[in-house]
């Protein structure tokens, strides 16, 4: 995934969820967040972040925050980025054979899911989730409490019931992770149904990323420990 029109800046403060004051040459704008999550451990008053400029006069602002230095680490915080990833990557990856189908936002039952897959005799329902919480070297997810979250693991689950194959994808949207958890913290009843639908069979896999400032792109198979 490949960003244009990349500018460094720092962060000064959020005014709210979707609001950001930023400094950029400079001057003080306005910035629009991309991420609704908290995001607080990454959102540090003076941080170096990268932006993307748009010369658009329909745009309530003119910039939109791409990602954020915490210490040496360079993590992408864009939140509609995870799913563009992973579409790049399963077909360059060998993950599924002979893919005949692949249909983004497909419906099932009471829930719409990220991608619907086929490939050989397979028919596969794919959940995207990015993860931009990390302690320590180790990811985590979610950041805040996830109903939504929550309820793809339960559709999941019924998935495996009637024949399909079911796989949940943590992108992290990071380098160089020891591994990844359900932050049991922040949700325990996620990280409780994680269990529960990987026994079940549902497959949880993660991913992490060569981020850069101007792009991102899925590389490694991330251990788990549910």
């Amino acid at each position: 995934m490949k960003y244009e029109n990349i500018r460094r800046a720092k962060f000064i403060s959020r005014t709210n969820r979707f609001i950001a004051n930023i400094e950029i040459d400079g001057k003080n704008e306005i910035c629009h967040i991309k991420n609704t999550g908290r995001c607080k451990e990454l959102l540090t008053h003076n941080a170096d972040i990268f932006v993307q400029e748009f010369d658009s006069k329909i745009r309530k602002t003119k910039y939109d925050l791409i990602s954020v230095y915490k210490g040496e680490r360079l993590i992408n915080m864009d939140s509609q980025v995870p799913n563009k990833v992973f579409n790049e990557w399963v077909l360059k990856s060998s993950m599924f054979e002979n893919i005949k189908l692949i249909k983004a936002e497909q419906k099932y039952n009471n829930s719409r899911f990220d991608f619907y897959i086929e490939a050989d005799a397979k028919k596969i329902f794919v959940e995207v989730k990015g993860v931009t919480l990390e302690e320590g070297g180790v990811v985590m997810f979610p950041d805040a409490p996830t109903e939504r979250g929550l309820k793809h693991l339960n559709e999941l689950s019924h998935c495996i019931d009637e024949g399909y194959e079911a796989y949940l994808v943590f992108i992290v949207q990071m380098k160089n992770v020891e591994y990844f958890t359900p932050n049991v913290k922040t949700h325990k009843e996620f990280a409780d149904a994680l269990i529960k639908s990987n026994l079940k069979g549902v497959n949880i896999i993660a991913l992490d990323c060569e981020v850069k400032e101007d792009s991102i792109a899925a590389m490694d198979f991330v251990d788990i420990k549910l």
